[in-house]
This record gives C-alpha cells, structure tokens and sequence, in this order.
C-alpha cells in the first residue's frame, strides 16, 4: 500500500498537450477513479503512474519516494488492463503465479497463494484451465488475481470491465470493490462510465483534455459540480444558460433565464451581470399543472413537448419559452398525480439548490 503524490506532470506528443501539469495526492488504501470520455489523459495519467510512460515534466512519488525514473517492474504495482493481457499458452494457476515466480519465491509459497487468490475470485475450481476456455468475465477475474497475488504497494486498472456486458459487469465491480476492500491496496481505477465511478470510488478526478477539471468524493461531484462539464459528465443534467442578475445572501444568486427569475445556489465564480449555467437535475425538478401565478420565484411555466414513460420513472421534455427546453422525471410511487400529456402547460419548479456556475 502506498499514498501516490502526483506533482505537476505533463506530456506531449508533437504539439498535442495530452497532461497539463496535473496535481493529484490519492491517499493510501484510498479507490481512486480517473473519469473522462476518449483522449481526456486519464489512460496516459495511469501509464505514466504505471511507468510505461515517461512525463515531460512533473513527478510521480510512492509514499514520498520519487519513482518518475524507476522502471515499471520496480515499482511494486499490479496492473488490471482492459483486454485482459493473459498468456494463452499458460493454464490460468500459471498465469496467476507468474508474478510469484518471477519474484523468485518458493514453490510452496506460489502454491499456497496462487490456490488462496484463486479462491477469492471464484476461479480454484478452474486452475488447469487455459484463457481461450474462460468467459470473458472468468478472464478478468484471473487477471485480477494475477495482479493482487504479488501484493503490490499500487493496484492500476485500466477500463477492466469495458468488455464485459452490464450484468456481468455489476457483478464485478462488486467482486473488484470485496478485494479491495479486503486488501486495502491502493487503487486507481480508469473508466468513462460514471456509474462505475460514483459506485465504486473513495475519490474521483474528472479529466477534460489533459486538465483535472474536479476532484472530490462521489457526492461532491454529483452535488456540488464545480462548473458545467463536471455536472454534464457526473449523472444527467440540465445545463441551460442563465443571466446572473445580483447575490441573494446566504450562497444564493438570482438568475434570469426565459423571461423567469430563479433564486439558487451560487458558484464561487458565479458574479452578477455576467451569464451562467444552471444545472438541474431532472430527478429533483417538481412538475404539476399549470396553476401557480406568472412571477412565482423559480417556477418556469412551460408546456409538455414528449413524454417517454420508463416503468419506474416518466422522463419529460419539457418546453420553455420558444427555444429553452428542460428534462424532468416522475418516479413511480413518488407522486400520485396522473401522467402528463403531450401539449399539456405545466409549472416546472427549480429547487433553490439547483447550482448556478459561471459560463
């Protein structure tokens, strides 16, 4: 196990900046995600930690140790990769002692750890086995106790459950989460799929081309995003242009958007008389009938554009105005009042901790 101190590390190909001076301190034991769509960094960060990559600038440190220079098979850590990286011509008990071996440890030793590792992934029964016999989700599992057999100070895993299908991917990311735990190895996992992240994660960095956009715990990201790109990529959300008219106290400010004035939450960088960005979240809007006085603070008066029900959940389009349009849910046994039709007016009303940030 380790703490992981990442000081300011770039890389660049040509002229294309893939890391931009990135800070990170992941704190030992800690499950770390790096979050991001394609070409983000978050897959150069992680080699570069790995040491498969070498940074232009910046360091990377184990435990204050500064290993920026120090070849990968001396950094003590396992690596998960996504396409499973096993040896087709080993059973998967070689396959898993391998690391064992190569430390030079006994055979006893190998025997007794491989057989335990096996077990705790739900392989023991499948050891002679070669990987071209395994299903996809029984490969990874290999790979995984390949990886935590060694006992490394660090646990690297890139997309590892990007092949596998939605079912069997709940399955071990619940199988990953038990190890971890158990192992309390410092991990730093890579993925584009936020579930995965807000499921899993102590701590989550979301990257936006090479640049650490947030770093929080999955509930600050998801409640307190801190602009628009982290609230867009963390859960759905609205993110509707507004005018930021004046602070309100306590945190608020009051924003114009579509001819209505709403009273929410304010970012540090939100300023009056500059534009903003609204982020709602369809789940924590309130829809009902048309009833509430034009004016009412922090309700839009819209009307029904679709309506897509979803048995536990009905998602709304709702239209606002001419070109404003916002997304709204129901959850079943949430609400008793009918679905809403098509063509319908409706009041939508914006929670007051809905966040304003600056645009």
């Amino acid at each position: 196990m380790a703490a992981i101190t990442i000081s300011k590390v770039s890389k660049a190909y040509g002229k294309a900046a893939v890391l931009q001076g990135v800070e990170l301190a992941i704190e030992n034991g800690t499950f770390f995600t790096l979050l991001g769509p394609s070409g983000c960094g978050k897959t150069t960060l992680l080699r570069t930690i790995a040491g498969f990559i070498s940074p232009d600038t910046g360091k990377i440190l184990f435990d204050g140790e500064d290993v920026t220079r120090v070849p990968v098979h001396r950094r003590d850590i396992g690596m998960v990769f996504q396409d499973y990286a096993l040896f087709p011509d080993k059973t998967v008990f070689a396959n898993v002692a391998y690391g064992l071996r190569a430390r030079g440890h006994d055979r006893s030793t190998v025997e007794k750890s491989v057989a335990a590792h096996l077990d705790r992934v739900g392989l023991a029964h499948l050891g002679d086995r070669y990987p071209a016999e395994l299903s996809g989700g029984q490969r990874q599992r290999a790979a995984l106790a390949r990886a935590l057999v060694i006992r490394p100070r660090v646990l690297l895993m890139d997309e590892p459950l990007s092949n596998l299908d939605a079912k069997l991917r709940v399955t071990m990311r619940e199988t990953i989460l038990d190890l971890q735990r158990a192992s309390r190895t410092t991990t730093i996992f890579v993925t584009h799929d936020q579930e995965e992240a807000l499921s899993m994660s102590d701590r989550i960095a979301i990257l936006d081309r090479g640049v650490i956009a947030q770093v929080g715990t999955p509930e600050d990201l998801y409640e307190r995003p801190a602009n628009a790109y982290v609230a867009d990529f963390i859960g759905a959300a609205n993110v509707l242009p507004v005018r930021i008219l004046r602070a309100a106290g306590e945190g608020h400010v009051i924003a114009a958007i579509a001819g209505h004035e709403l009273c929410c939450l304010g970012s540090g960088t939100a300023r009056g008389g500059e534009d903003g960005k609204l982020i709602a979240r369809p789940e924590l809007l309130v829809l009902g009938e048309a009833e509430a006085a034009p004016g009412t603070p922090n309700v839009l008066k819209g009307q029904v554009a679709r309506r897509q029900y979803l048995g536990a959940r009905t998602v709304y389009t709702v239209r606002i105005g001419n070109e404003l349009t916002i997304t709204a849910e129901r959850h079943a046994g949430a609400t008793h009042q009918p679905l809403l039709a098509p063509g319908q007016p409706v009041d939508v009303v914006v929670p007051r901790t809905s966040r304003v940030v600056a645009a």
